[in-house]
């Protein structure tokens, strides 16, 4: 994977988000894409030695496509300018589908590296479960958020479209009600690619991706409805 080239093609590609340009430049990005699959691929093979479940994902449907869903939103910019892939058992490529845990992975037109692991915003069946296995066991729950090496990657778990008030039919005094109205269980971080290499990138992903493990472990074992 050529990281520089890949940063470079997205940058061209913020500038000039247009059919005309993207049809002018796609041998390059069919390099792009078969090199990110390779990536992606690799990532998977290395990733199940110590989660064995995701040994089976298919790497093409781990890949999202670039094309953007223009129907419903006011920008209407056809093209994504990231490359990203979201990488879990089921084969789902959103945890919003109520697939479980993901890792996902995105490298983006400003030169930047972002990835993150666990649910974002599941579904209302899935998100009652993780709430219900957060109240039944707390304390393999409070492991994960204390877990060291966790922190110190991806900092706490994130709060966005947190509620306001405790979840309806959830005890407001309960203690660890603020994370009760989490609408997501996800850590996610990023940093900057000047100078990183494929491998760079490579080992950055898999450290961080191991050191969540424990996170998705304890996400599947919520029940799944």
């Amino acid at each position: 994977m050529h990281i520089a080239e890949l940063s470079r093609f997205l940058f061209e590609l913020s500038d000039n988000n247009n059919r005309a340009w993207f049809v002018m430049n796609k041998p390059r990005y069919d390099i792009l894409r078969a090199e990110f699959l390779q990536m992606v691929t690799r990532l998977i093979q290395e990733l199940s030695k110590s989660d064995p479940a995701i040994a089976q994902c298919d790497p093409k449907k781990a890949l999202f496509r670039i094309n953007r869903d223009v129907r419903f939103g006011k920008d209407k910019s056809p093209y994504k300018t990231y490359f990203s892939a979201s990488i879990l058992p089921s084969g789902r490529k959103k945890p919003s589908e109520g697939g479980g845990p993901a890792y996902y992975f995105q490298i983006s037109e400003d030169n930047r590296l972002f990835f993150a692991v666990g649910e974002y915003m599941p579904p209302s069946d899935r998100l009652k479960n993780i709430r219900l296995h957060l109240i039944e066991d707390e304390a393999s729950f409070k492991k994960v958020i204390k877990n060291k090496a966790l922190k110190e990657c991806f900092g706490e778990l994130q709060e966005e479209g947190k509620l306001v008030r405790p979840p309806k039919g959830y005890d407001p005094e309960h203690a660890l009600i603020e994370y009760l109205k989490l609408k997501s269980m996800m850590v996610w971080t990023e940093c900057q690619l000047d100078g990183m290499l494929y491998e760079d990138v490579h080992k950055k992903l898999v450290s961080g991706f191991k050191t969540a493990l424990p996170l998705v472990s304890w996400l599947r074992a919520a029940s799944f409805s």
